[in-house]
């Protein structure tokens, strides 16, 4: 059976979101993604594609168009495709003419404030929204269409408002550039820079010196005025319980909860390797055997020295050319990385990403 075309007139269309991608997209690959950010997703009608069945006479070969399929995933928001789209109607929808594909968003329209004046607009929503930002499921869904489109290389068609034409969002692939690791392997600072330094030899570890040399001389020997008033007995028992505090504190210290490593670019930025032990995880991650109980993170970070034209929707050709000679590095350390601790990898949207693939 074929795919049925999507009629861009239909009011079912003109008055909701709509996710187009290229021809070589399958229907698994956007269940996969789905399934990564709603737990329960679910194909409530699934669209066949079968080779046409022969028919007699002059006919010959006989298609039958299949019904689309229907996505849930939440109690609020199904997906509804996919359907084929043909030239008028990649027109019509004003999306780029590489789509071929397209998915209808069935959710509830909910809105919220204006978007904050001067604000980033890294995913065009300030410019799709300008009267107020989606929230709840809305935001939800329409966050993942667009994390979808910058995924697979397509483009979101947002439902225009009553008042306003529709907009087009088109995010860049090349701008999901930082990934993260997720393992039950714990490395140490010194272990970790040196498995960074297998990819950037000129790593080194960003972590605090622990450093002190205690108060100013002379504090604590008079008081303040308006303080209580000690004796000399109650004020050296009081410093001996402080000595004591600080003795336990550098006998038995606290685990380390998070350290960093850097990689200095010049102008082209930094790149951070940022470890932490976390127990909010993406919804792909936390349904892993071994990460019930949480998981440690080792997230590969590129920061440009301009932080206002990354969170820009088009960044200026500087910020284009440092990050595709960043991308590399942060690839290359997160090889090493994963091949020294093993687990998942996921990228900035949260999508599992195959090692075989970087």
């Amino acid at each position: 059976m074929a795919l049925p075309a999507l009629d861009p007139t239909s009011t079912d269309v003109t008055g909701r979101h709509v996710l187009v991608l290229p021809e070589d997209v399958g229907a698994d690959e956007v269940e996969t993604l789905a399934a990564s950010r709603f737990p329960r997703a679910v194909w409530e009608t699934t669209s066949g594609v079968t080779p046409p069945r022969p028919a007699g006479g002059a006919r010959g070969l006989r298609q039958t168009v299949a019904p689309p399929g229907a996505l849930r995933l939440s109690r609020h928001s199904v997906l509804q495709g996919p359907f084929t789209l043909d030239r008028p109607a990649t027109s019509a929808l004003g999306v780029p003419a590489s789509a071929a594909l397209a998915y209808v968003m069935h959710a509830p329209v909910e809105r919220g404030t204006p978007p904050w004046p001067g604000g980033g607009d890294r995913d065009g929503l300030g410019r799709a929204f300008p009267a107020g930002l989606p929230v709840r499921d809305e935001e939800r869904v329409v966050r993942w269409l667009v994390d979808v489109a910058r995924r697979l290389g397509g483009a979101v068609r947002v439902a225009p408002a009553a008042d306003q034409a529709p907009a087009v969002l088109v995010p860049d692939p090349s701008a999901a550039v930082d990934l993260t690791v997720w393992t039950d392997i714990w490395l140490e600072p010194d272990a970790a820079l040196t498995v960074m330094r297998q990819a950037v030899p000129r790593a080194y570890l960003n972590l605090p010196d622990g450093r002190w040399n205690g108060p100013p001389q002379g504090t604590g020997l008079q008081a303040v005025p308006g303080a209580e008033v000690i004796n000399a007995e109650q004020r050296h028992a009081l410093h001996v319980a402080a000595d004591q505090r600080d003795i336990a504190a550098l006998t038995d210290p606290e685990p380390m909860q998070g350290y960093g490593a850097l990689v200095d670019l010049d102008l082209d930025g930094m790149i951070a390797l940022e470890v932490t032990g976390e127990t909010a995880l993406p919804p792909v991650i936390a349904g892993i055997p071994w990460a019930e109980r949480g998981a440690v993170g080792y997230t590969v970070r590129w920061e440009p020295e301009d932080l206002a034209d990354l969170e820009s929707e088009r960044p200026s050709l500087n910020l284009r050319v440092a990050r595709g000679r960043a991308t590399p590095l942060v690839i290359a350390i997160t090889r090493a990385v994963h091949k020294a601790v093993g687990g998942e990898i996921t990228d900035m949207m949260g999508f599992v990403v195959d090692p075989a693939d970087l």
